[in-house]
């Protein structure tokens, strides 16, 4: 039996877009994650950045499931004496919910550098309207 890996030169990527409206945070981060690594592919090789082009629209209408949106904190540290800075995700998701997308597929990502390059074929945008018509992506459909 033979396994065929992939090569750099040989990836083809193509755009998808996620329609995060009424899907929980998580699960469209998830699927997100998939797509960017390329895992669904048949030719998925870890060693080779071998992921397609994510669209997240909608992110403003993701929902947190159970208590997250009063419980759950998104912390940060300046590297100062008492420089924790704390803010709840009920905030975030009402300012800025491209952000907490952002940070939950980054948190589902491997941490390496493939990974972080496949970070920045994200696109999200918190309405139905984004600006890469020109790509002609399609909706993913699998769950």
């Amino acid at each position: 039996m033979s396994t065929t890996l992939a090569k750099k030169e040989t990836v083809s990527r193509k755009w998808y877009i996620l329609d995060a409206a009424g899907k929980p945070l998580g699960r469209t981060a998830a699927q997100a994650a998939v797509l960017l690594r390329g895992k669904h592919k048949p030719t998925y090789t870890p060693n080779v950045d071998c992921g397609d082009f994510v669209i997240v629209i909608n992110a403003q209408e993701a929902v947190l499931t159970g208590n997250k949106l009063q419980q759950k904190l998104y912390r940060r540290h300046s590297g100062w004496v008492g420089g924790l800075k704390e803010v709840k995700y009920e905030k975030i998701m009402a300012e800025r919910p491209e952000f907490a997308m952002m940070l939950a597929v980054k948190g589902m990502m491997g941490k390496n550098n493939l990974d972080r390059l496949a970070m920045k074929r994200l696109r999200i945008f918190k309405g139905a309207v984004h600006k890469h018509e020109a790509q002609k992506p399609t909706a993913w459909t699998q769950e």
